[in-house]
């Protein structure tokens, strides 16, 4: 059988969520490092298999899977042991949500304002209106993850499921940024975040920043 294949280097948020799902499952595979600040998705080589140029992509299956949710629901999908997506259907829905927004808002809010500081040349250099946006964005985000969250101890009930895995490596950014003090301080993250920072598989895939 042919190994499966993931395109996307560790520091992306998104190949490291499929990272984490990989390895939970116990599945072996091959990976093509694509480093995303360096703009090696957008080669024409890439763009055959992801027209827009994102990672991840997984090839497994006979399959070319793009999309972190759709990687990540086939795997849980194919490889159901162990389960990262919630029994109650309320949890469910609690997890659902969270990717939702972090898709939708979360990633973009939060890496843009982290990225103000880390990376700012591949952001375009936004200027101080453009980053309290996004800083003012990114809190609003959290706030509602975190209500969505309750009193759970993870984001979608009592264990860890998909929601965490797609939020934690996005927090894994701010927390060595210079915003960490502003983002960790909106009420729950940082109880939630000393959680998820010790957690084995996300332990496990943390990149290598250099």
């Amino acid at each position: 059988m042919t190994k499966p294949v993931l395109y996307g280097f560790d520091g992306s948020t998104f190949v490291r969520s499929v990272r984490m799902v990989l390895r939970d499952k116990g599945i072996d595979y091959d990976q093509v490092p694509l480093n995303v600040l360096e703009g090696e998705p957008l080669t024409p080589e890439h763009r055959t298999r992801h027209p827009f140029g994102k990672v991840p992509v997984l090839e497994i299956d006979g399959m070319t899977l793009l999309e972190t949710d759709a990687i990540c629901r086939y795997l849980e999908a194919t490889h159901p042991a162990p389960s990262l997506v919630p029994d109650d259907p309320k949890d469910r829905a609690r997890m659902n949500m969270v990717i939702g927004l972090v898709n939708s808002y979360g990633y973009g809010a939060c890496i843009g304002a982290v990225g103000y500081h880390l990376f700012p040349d591949f952001l375009g250099n936004p200027d101080e209106a453009a980053y309290a946006e996004m800083l003012a964005r990114a809190k609003t985000f959290l706030g509602l993850v975190m209500k969505i969250r309750g009193e759970a101890p993870w984001l979608a009930g009592t264990a860890p499921s998909l929601a965490d895995y797609f939020l934690g490596p996005v927090v894994f950014y701010i927390a060595i940024s210079p915003v960490a003090g502003e983002l960790l301080a909106v009420p729950g993250v940082q109880d939630w975040w000393d959680r998820m920072s010790v957690h084995e598989t996300f332990k496990a895939t943390e990149p290598d920043l250099g």
